[in-house]
């Protein structure tokens, strides 16, 4: 599962985030959706080791991933690293 840090005004590349996943590279990723109507609630969420690439081969793959799913990637690939996630478990609700 691939995440790229966009262009986005940031005062930096260098995130939170993508530090935590250098130093544990155990990773998360939750997607969850809320109505006021409960019984529409769900999440998933996925976990494995994380990896932040900065450049080369994965990382263009990357790109020209998110580029195919993301039309406003196609002219302007993000800039910053991309995160990568291998996922090993995934789980959701309901």
């Amino acid at each position: 599962m691939y995440s790229a840090v966009d262009a986005k005004p940031k005062s930096t590349f260098v995130l939170r985030r993508l530090q935590n996943v250098r130093t544990n590279t155990f990773t998360s990723l939750l997607v969850d959706h809320y109505e006021e109507d409960w019984t529409n609630l769900w999440w998933v969420r996925v976990d494995g080791p994380g990896r932040v690439i900065d450049q080369g081969g994965e990382r263009s793959r990357a790109l020209d991933l998110l580029a195919i799913k993301y039309r406003q990637y196609q002219g302007n690939p993000p800039p910053g690293p991309v995160l990568a996630i291998d996922v090993e478990h995934w789980r959701m609700w309901p």
